[in-house]
Formats: C-alpha cells, structure tokens, sequence
C-alpha cells in the first residue's frame, strides 16, 4: 500500500477512487470497515447480514465511486454512512431480523459468572426492545448514541432535519423508558 494515500482526507481518496486507484480505494476501505460493521450490525443483530452490506457497500463504491458528489463538499462518511443505513433498511423490509440470544457477546471484567450472565441477559433484553421501536428511532438510536455522529450529521444521512432527529431520539429513549420500568428485572443504570 501506497503510505502516501495513509496522509490523504477521504474525499482526497476519493477523487483518485474514481481514476480507480486501488491503493485509494484499500486506505478508504481499512478506515472504515469497522465503523460501518458495527453501524450495520447495530442494525441487523446479525454478523452475517453485517458483513454482507458492508461488502456490498464498498464494492458499490469501486464500482459507481461517480455516486459519490465531492463537488457539493460532501463528507465522504456522511454520505456512506447513507449508503449503509439504506443498505441496512432495505434489508430489514425484505427479512425481519431477531436479536440472537447467544450473538451478543458482552465483557464483564470484576464480574462473577452470574453478574456476567445477568449483564448479558439485561443487555439482549435491551437490544430486543431496540428493535421493536419503528426503524426511523433506531436509526437515530444507532447514528448518534453508538456510531457518535451529531444530530446535525445523523439528519444528513437520514435526509432529515435536526429537529427531527432530536424528536425521534426522544421518542425513542422515552419508549425505551416506559418499557424498561413496566419491567423491573430489565432496568439498566
């Protein structure tokens, strides 16, 4: 790999991903491959699923890089951030996801094996109650609470205002909320 792209900002890389520089396209995609995974398996509970949009959305990148509009100063991760939550939607409408049981690994350092199964246990509870909320809310849940985007980004990639990001967060938490204290043993700190 080329150390010269490692110092490039990604809409530099960019611009020689679509001369079809495949030294561009490996530094875009060692960046960005986690923080999408862990977006789409946000999404999908489900590894494979995860992978699989992942891969996809970066092959779509080589393929089409033109989809990408560096004239308008997008933010290369703004817009990919899009390209995987609609890859993620478009999934969820055609298969409809469960949160497995023993597919969310949780580490419990100083903890007993009986905190640790009971941490895991809250924690699947959690995610199950995620996915019941209307996509819209987990989407917002996902983008700005575990992938750290501002609201201001999340309604980019949503292709929403800021103001209803913020209302769907808090619809979301309060759903959550409500859920949480009807059930006693699913509380969380």
């Amino acid at each position: 790999m080329n150390s010269k792209t490692k110092e490039l900002t990604d809409e530099e890389l960019m611009k020689l991903v679509m001369e079809k520089n495949g030294d561009a396209y490996s530094e875009i995609v060692r960046r960005h491959t986690d923080r999408y995974y862990a977006l789409s398996y946000r999404m999908l509970s489900e590894r494979e699923g995860a992978e699989d949009i992942v891969q996809d959305s970066f092959l779509m990148l080589w393929n089409s890089p033109e989809k990408w509009d560096g004239s308008k100063n997008a933010k290369f991760t703004t817009w990919f951030f899009r390209v995987v939550v609609n890859a993620c939607l478009d999934v969820k409408k055609r298969v409809k996801y469960t949160v497995p049981e023993d597919d969310i690994e949780l580490e419990s350092p100083g903890h007993s094996q009986e905190e640790a199964s009971e941490l895991k246990s809250t924690k699947n509870k959690v995610e199950a109650l995620i996915h019941e909320l209307p996509e819209s809310q987990q989407t917002a849940l996902a983008l700005c609470f575990y992938e750290g985007l501002s609201n201001k980004e999340a309604a980019s990639v949503m292709d929403i205002s800021v103001k209803a990001v913020e209302s769907l967060l808090m619809r979301a938490k309060g759903s959550l909320r409500a859920k949480l204290n009807t059930n006693p043993k699913t509380e969380v700190a």
